[in-house]
């Protein structure tokens, strides 16, 4: 059986090529502080648990900066926000979460074509909810093991059973973000294309 072919991935912009197209830096800093903003105020407006900006944002960095520093948006939102909301010793889990999902979206965002960006998208938005899941929860019972939760696996699986109302939002609001996040990606690279922006060629595999 032949094995699938790796999909192409769009070639690095160096930070020279990135200050002349200051616009694509520009927008991933927005949509970053759009994440912060929205993890501040998203409980006072009624918001579900866990439905968040950050795994499109990351998704969006990765395709619009094509450039490693752009695997720290997600861990810059939740540090920034963090430095306001606070958090518990959970944070060593929930930051590693988002460290994973960088490197993640730092792959799956730089995928090349219309239709290889949006399955892209499709599978780094469930893959990064059922990760971010399953870390977080096996997280809350390592700490809460013998005090919330029995120490057991029972304990665990009790944790993933409470946690299932937080995956959902997230599962949900990641298959229509991170899909319009890539459309923002293919959005910006066709005006590039129309206004004669140079387009940096794929090195040869």
């Amino acid at each position: 059986m032949t094995a699938a072919p790796a999909p192409r991935l769009e070639a690095p912009l160096p930070a020279r090529e990135l200050a002349r197209r200051w616009w694509r830096p520009a927008l991933a800093v927005l949509l970053v502080v759009a994440a912060v903003v929205w993890r501040l105020v998203k409980d006072d407006l009624g918001a579900p648990p866990n439905l968040e900006l950050s795994t499109a944002a990351a998704f969006a960095a990765a395709g619009l900066l094509r450039h490693r520093v752009a695997m720290l948006a997600p861990l810059a939102v939740v540090a920034l926000s963090d430095v306001l909301l606070g958090n518990s010793s959970v944070l060593v889990f929930t930051w590693s979460a988002w460290a994973v999902v960088g490197l993640g979206a730092w792959w799956a965002g730089r995928t090349r074509g219309t239709a290889g960006r949006l399955a892209a998208a499709l599978g780094f938005g469930v893959g990064s909810s059922l990760f971010f899941y399953l870390w977080t929860n096996a997280g809350v019972w390592w700490l809460g093991r013998g005090t919330f939760y029995p120490a057991g696996l029972d304990g665990l699986v009790a944790s993933y059973v409470a946690g299932l109302p937080f995956l959902r939002p997230m599962l949900l609001g990641n298959l229509v973000l991170v899909p319009l996040a890539a459309g923002l990606v293919a959005l910006v690279a066709r005006l590039e294309r129309a206004r004669g922006a140079a387009v940096i060629p794929l090195p040869a595999r």
